[in-house]
């Protein structure tokens, strides 16, 4: 799907939909993308992931297809498909893909 975040607004959308799996990688779409925070829909193939890294900020990261092990100041949990789990600003935390998933990740910058 090639629609900008824009043009995205006004509809009824199926968030899992707008992103698709690709063999051996991470694929991320921006769907919205403002100064004060952002919602990015990913997919992962399953062996991928994000390495550990902090942000000054939360992370609302809600799994929307499979499941992935969050690790969050080094205790790792399983989080499966209509879970969500926040990342604390400042902690170091790291998603793998124990399976492929797709998630939305919501940050506000506040």
């Amino acid at each position: 799907m090639s629609d900008s975040p824009e043009e995205l607004r006004g509809r009824p959308l199926v968030a899992a939909d707008l992103v698709a799996y690709d063999a051996g990688a991470v694929v991320s779409r921006a769907i919205v993308k403002k100064p004060v925070g952002t919602v990015t829909l990913f997919s992962f193939d399953k062996g991928e992931g994000l390495s550990e890294h902090t942000a000054p900020f939360d992370a609302l990261a809600h799994i929307l297809d499979g499941a992935a092990e969050v690790v969050v100041d080094g205790t790792p949990h399983r989080v499966a498909a209509g879970q969500l789990i926040v990342m604390p600003a400042g902690k170091p935390h790291a998603l793998n893909a124990v399976e492929r998933f797709k998630m939305m990740l919501v940050m506000i910058r506040a």
